[in-house]
């Protein structure tokens, strides 16, 4: 059996210029990552905090994943505004979303993409920004 050669990665989001959907005041956007294990299927991972009215959050929480060298692990960060206290994402506003693998990622170490809706249309001007640095075992 090969040992498989993993390490953990810590993925920083940040969104620019995001959909203003509030009236009176600006979204209140938080980031959930999604990843796909295989085919259409998307697993909720994580969210990060939830950020009042902002168009342009640096969400302070830091999603830890395992990294895998040799797999493609498709990822995906859907940002929605927030206005109510239910955990469903359906009945929250849709801000944008972006899709890439990990190893796109850490291979960039900052990848900023454009956000868009589920139609594939750009979602304004909305663009997200992921960076990632390896966590060091400090053993």
């Amino acid at each position: 059996m090969a040992a498989q050669c993993v390490t953990k990665v810590a993925l920083n989001v940040s969104c620019a210029n995001l959909l203003d959907k509030d009236i009176g005041s600006k979204s209140d956007p938080l980031c959930v990552l999604f990843l796909n294990t295989s085919g259409q299927q998307w697993y909720e991972v994580e969210r990060t905090e939830r950020i009042k009215n902002c168009l342009n959050p640096q969400f302070s929480k830091t999603f830890i994943i395992d990294y895998y060298f040799e797999v493609v692990q498709k990822l995906k960060f859907g940002v929605y505004d927030i206005d109510n206290k239910t955990i469903e994402l359906s009945d929250d506003d849709f801000l944008g979303e972006c899709e890439c693998t990990l190893g796109q990622i850490v291979s960039s170490k900052k990848l900023t993409r454009p956000l868009v809706m589920k139609t594939g249309r750009p979602a304004g001007k909305g663009s997200i920004t992921i960076s990632a640095e390896e966590i060091k075992d400090n053993r």
